[in-house]
């Protein structure tokens, strides 16, 4: 139960385990990482033998030997060459040296378990489940953003409480807390603050601060930050670093923390084998690919280094057929009353499970001539897939996490620690669930595959196309509907004694397509927005009254948007407010015609103007004078630096400059605010509120220049600022 594992740089591994009286290392002088080779194609002589008595004379060898393996779920065991390593290091470049041995007779080999992550590979390869054995304590540490890029901080945040003062104050105060409190895990708002702290004890000439449970090891640098592109949106990795037998979790760095709490990364610790620190900084596709890894090295099966399928032939008319996503129903743009959400419960993973679709099994050999995917004709074999015993377990864990959950909230006095223990599992859990199925489309997945893709979404148009006539049949009318969900209110040619009960319906629909069909909730009223340069329906942009409740849920729309500066947030939902109480644009208008007031006053603080955006580019890549650029100007002044794929928070002081002077950021002192761009950001927002009734923002703002008489309903509402 080793909760972290440190390789330090004189070679010795150390295991820590948690126990009630504390972490406990557990030295290790004899591991050896190892990789394996194999022939890409079993039938040809590729030359293993050559290539061992190369690696035996290889000094960052210690071992090798030939042992049989499966190179890949489609193939049989086979003899593959085992090569053991002197350090966790060595494993990459050993493994890269097989393409550059062109004056040796071997042939086409393909390199297996080479990019491993530390931890990871330490934990598979010895059986080490890295689920802490005891309860885990934390201290959280922080700085403002304003000293993120000081070379002494001058604040910080130690547990909660803020201190200041000078360097040697400060690293006292925090010397003080890891000894004090011998913390499992350092939650910090940077991992900079590791190296920024101990660069601050040497300059002070502080020499006994560590932060380290080892004496005379400081911390080590794992990875240096980094800026990468994926789908289009770049990303920024900060620089990675790890303290001797304490986690580092860094929260501008981690995910599934962010996401959902440390119950969830436990959660998935469990079931991936990765130590804390490494989930922690994972993202979806690590961990589903490390729960992928432990199942096929619980079957033998090799994990290949550069995954390379090809893709089956297949006719242009299938082609033409499989390249296509989930179905769709274009929503009806306007105010719904009376709605009802069905949604299929992980859709895409249960039609994994259900129907057996898996990359080792899909278009076997064996069942050719079977047609077992609607429209594709692709066979899926009878044997059950590595997938499916992958995500089963997952998918029933989530179940009865969910159904814990409903029991817990149904109690007279929950227990809010115990619900957010179950949310935090459910909400990690669901993130794996919703990669599942993308994944396998994915270039570099390890054992994806993209015919898998295809067939998935192939099950999902049929599933969800006979949920549509089912309900339709049984008296009820589709307003939208989206790949796994679907959203339905009564056919007013319909009598209600005639119409069928909707979860009599639902539980018909399930027994069918064999995928649970769950009533999501009931609306008083849903509207669905057009699209801004269009009448048709907006697929994603909603809103609607939860029946019973004081919620709404809202999708797409501003309040949704993550740039969305939080006062406009809060004028769109009280203007949701307006329109669920009176259903009048008018009501509407006059709450927006209140906030415009109040941001010509000067009343709205400047806080409530922040907007958030990221960074996809360096500031000399930018050609157009935007707001992020002149941004990035003023953060490049004051030596803030601020990389592609990070965020930068700002206030627009001057929409009209094209200089620096547009923004000022969010850690300066802004004495004004542009009144018309953020009037401008209100109408656009208002504008997304009315467009389902058939207002656009031109209409908005002439109705704004006539002279207003405010309901009496806009007294009534509650003022937010």
């Amino acid at each position: 139960m080793a909760f972290t594992i440190d390789f330090l740089d004189d070679g010795r591994v150390i295991e820590w385990n948690t126990t009630v009286d504390g972490a406990i290392p557990t030295e290790r002088d004899d591991y050896t990482p190892r990789f394996y080779v194999a022939a890409r194609d079993p039938d040809v002589d590729s030359g293993l033998t050559t290539l061992q008595s190369v690696y035996n004379q290889h000094p960052g060898v210690v071992t090798t030997e030939m042992v049989t393996r499966r190179p890949s779920f489609r193939r049989d065991e086979e003899t593959v060459l085992a090569v053991d390593v002197a350090h966790i290091d060595r494993v990459t470049p050993l493994a890269r040296q097989i393409r550059q041995l062109s004056d040796y007779p071997i042939g086409d080999l393909a390199c297996f378990n080479v990019d491993f992550s530390r931890e990871f590979r330490y934990c598979l390869e010895n059986g080490v489940d890295p689920t802490p054995a005891c309860e885990i304590s934390t201290l959280r540490l922080s700085v403002p953003v304003s000293e993120t890029n000081n070379e002494i901080y001058r604040k910080l945040s130690v547990g909660g409480d803020t201190v200041a003062g000078s360097p040697v104050e400060i690293l006292n105060i925090v010397q003080t807390a890891l000894e004090d409190q011998d913390p499992d895990i350092l939650v910090c708002s940077t991992s900079d603050i590791i190296p920024t702290l101990h660069e601050m004890a040497t300059e002070a000439g502080v020499d006994d601060f560590s932060m380290s449970r080892l004496p005379n090891v400081g911390y080590q640098q794992l990875a240096s930050r980094s800026t990468y592109s994926s789908y289009g949106r770049v990303g920024h990795s900060p620089a990675r670093y790890n303290v001797p037998g304490r986690v580092i979790i860094d929260e501008s760095n981690t995910f599934f923390y962010g996401e959902t709490n440390l119950d969830g990364v436990l959660d998935l610790v469990s079931r991936s084998k990765k130590p804390i620190q490494e989930l922690a900084w994972a993202s979806i596709g690590n961990v589903l690919t490390a729960i992928q890894i432990c199942e096929a090295h619980d079957r033998g099966v090799l994990v290949p280094w550069n995954s390379w399928r090809h893709e089956f032939y297949k006719p242009m008319g299938t082609l033409h057929d499989a390249d296509r996503g989930g179905f769709i129903f274009a929503p009806e743009v306007g105010l719904h009353e009376d709605v009802h959400e069905l949604d299929f419960s992980s859709l895409y993973p249960n039609i994994i499970c259900t129907r057996n679709v898996s990359p080792d099994v899909i278009r076997c050999d064996c069942h050719r001539e079977r047609e077992d995917v609607p429209e594709l004709g692709y066979s899926i074999c009878d044997e059950q897939g590595y997938l499916v015993d992958v995500l089963q377990p997952i998918i029933d864990a989530r179940d009865e996490i969910k159904a814990a959950i409903r029991r817990e909230k149904q109690r007279d006095n929950p227990d809010e620690e115990r619900l957010a223990e179950l949310e935090g599992r459910s909400g990690a859990l669901k993130w794996i669930l919703v990669a599942c199925f993308g994944y396998q489309g994915f270039s570099n997945a390890k054992f994806g595959r993209i015919e898998c893709h295809e067939a998935i979404n192939a099950f999902a148009r049929e599933i969800l196309l006979t949920a549509k006539q089912r309900l339709e049949a049984g008296g009820w009318r589709v307003v939208h509907g989206i790949v796994d969900s679907i959203w339905v209110t009564p056919d007013p040619d319909i009598d209600d004694e005639n119409r069928e009960d909707l979860n009599a319906l639902a539980t018909e629909i399930t027994e069918c397509v064999e995928i649970r069909l769950e009533h999501e909730a009931h609306y008083d009223w849903v509207a669905f927005v057009p699209q801004r340069e269009s009448d048709a329906g907006a697929l994603t942009k909603y809103f609607g009254k939860v029946a019973g409740e004081d919620d709404f849920k809202i999708r797409g729309i501003e309040a949704r948007q993550r740039s969305t500066p939080p006062f406009v947030e809060d004028v769109q939902r009280d203007c949701l407010e307006q329109l669920n109480a009176t259903r009048s644009p008018d009501a509407v208008l006059d709450c927006l015609q209140d906030a415009i007031n109040r941001l010509q006053a000067g009343t709205v603080t400047v806080e409530k103007l922040v907007e958030r955006n990221r960074i996809s580019k360096p500031l000399e890549r930018y050609t157009q004078n935007t707001q992020n650029v002149a941004a990035l100007k003023r953060a490049r002044e004051q030596d803030f630096a601020v990389h592609p794929g990070q965020d930068i928070e700002y206030v627009v002081v001057d929409d009209e400059k094209n200089s620096r002077e547009r923004v000022a950021l969010a850690h300066e002192e802004v004495e004004s605010y542009d009144v018309p761009y953020y009037e401008t950001q209100l109408i656009r927002a208002v504008e997304s509120v009315l467009s389902p009734l058939g207002w656009d923002r031109t209409e908005i703002r002439r109705e704004l220049a006539e002279t207003r008489v405010p309901e009496l309903t806009a007294f009534a509402r509650t003022k937010k600022s």
